[in-house]
C-alpha cells in the first residue's frame, strides 16, 4: 500500500508524512496538480491519494478529473481534502470522480475514517 499526498502546503504534506508514516504506509507528495499526475502515471500504483482543491499550475480538481479520464488509474481512490465547504464544490468533486470529500482543518481519526469510508482497506 501506497499513499500520495498532493497539497501545495509543505506543514499539511509533512504532517500526513508523518501520519501514514507511523502506521507503516509509505507516502509519496507532490506540490501542485500536474506533479501529483506525474507520480501517479511515473511512480505508481497508490492505493489512495489525498488531493488539495486549491493549488498552483494544477488545481485538485483538475488533477481528479485527468486521473480519471486515465483508465489505468481506476484502482486509485481519491479523497478532496480542502478548505472548500460549499455543497456546489463537494457535488462537483464527488461527480468528477472523488471517492470521498474532506473539509480542513481535520485529525487523525476522521482522516482514516474518510479513507475507510473512500474503499482504502488495510489502515
Amino acid at each position: 500500500m501506497r499513499a500520495l499526498v498532493v497539497d501545495d502546503s509543505r506543514f499539511v504534506r509533512e504532517y500526513l508524512h508523518a501520519l501514514f508514516t507511523r502506521r507503516g504506509v509509505p507516502c509519496v507528495e507532490a506540490a501542485d496538480g500536474s506533479e501529483g499526475l506525474n507520480c501517479l502515471r511515473q511512480l505508481g500504483p497508490f492505493q489512495f491519494a489525498l488531493l488539495d482543491w486549491n493549488m498552483p499550475v494544477m488545481s485538485g480538481i483538475e488533477m481528479l478529473r485527468a486521473a480519471r479520464a486515465d483508465s489505468s488509474l481506476d484502482r486509485t481512490r481519491f479523497i478532496m481534502m480542502t478548505t472548500e465547504a460549499e455543497n456546489d464544490r463537494i457535488e462537483s468533486a464527488l461527480e468528477s470522480g472523488a471517492d470521498e470529500y474532506m473539509v480542513k482543518p481535520f485529525d487523525e481519526e476522521g482522516l482514516f475514517e474518510k479513507l475507510r469510508l473512500a474503499g482504502v482497506e488495510g489502515l
